[in-house]
């Protein structure tokens, strides 16, 4: 668990992270090398961590193959809802939402604390504003929940 409090802003204590898949943690299907290490690095920390999508590229399992990560794939029409539900299922209080793409929309707005990422795939106008924080990287994402400090220095009022 992270436990960081943001003065102005949110007391945190984080349990469970779900990332999108394409555009967030891969790129056209697949991770790259330096996202899979910081991904077990992050659950070393004791976090449960999750990969909701619809698997565009049908690539989701074999890329998350032998990562700390539980994988929930979904029909491609009830995407939204889907990844919404997760973070209900989850308990919003405790988790973050990591996407970039229009489905991501309600579960960024849902989790305790959200982060898009504006990578090569770009990004939903939408997500990106119902996203406590903005990034170009999956990997300075993760970073930020590594590094906490950073987050307060982000987030603070």
């Amino acid at each position: 668990m992270i436990e960081v409090y943001i003065p102005g802003y949110k007391d945190l204590k984080i349990k469970n992270v779900v990332f999108d898949f394409n555009g967030t943690i891969a790129e056209d299907g697949a991770i790259k090398e330096e996202t899979k290490d910081n991904i077990i690095k992050l659950s070393k920390l004791g976090l449960k961590l999750y990969v909701a999508t619809a698997d565009t590229h049908g690539s989701a399992r074999s890329q998350c193959e032998g990562l700390p990560i539980d994988i929930k794939i979904f029909q491609q029409d009830d995407a939204t809802l889907s990844k919404k539900n997760i973070i209900e299922e989850l308990n919003k209080e405790v988790t973050v939402a990591i996407g970039n793409g229009r489905n991501d929309s309600a579960m960024l707005k849902e989790s305790i604390l959200s982060m898009a990422i504006i990578g090569k795939e770009g990004a939903f106008c939408k997500s990106i504003m119902e996203a406590d924080i903005v990034v170009q990287d999956i990997n300075h994402a993760i970073e930020l929940l590594l590094y906490p400090k950073r987050l307060i220095a982000t987030l603070r009022g």
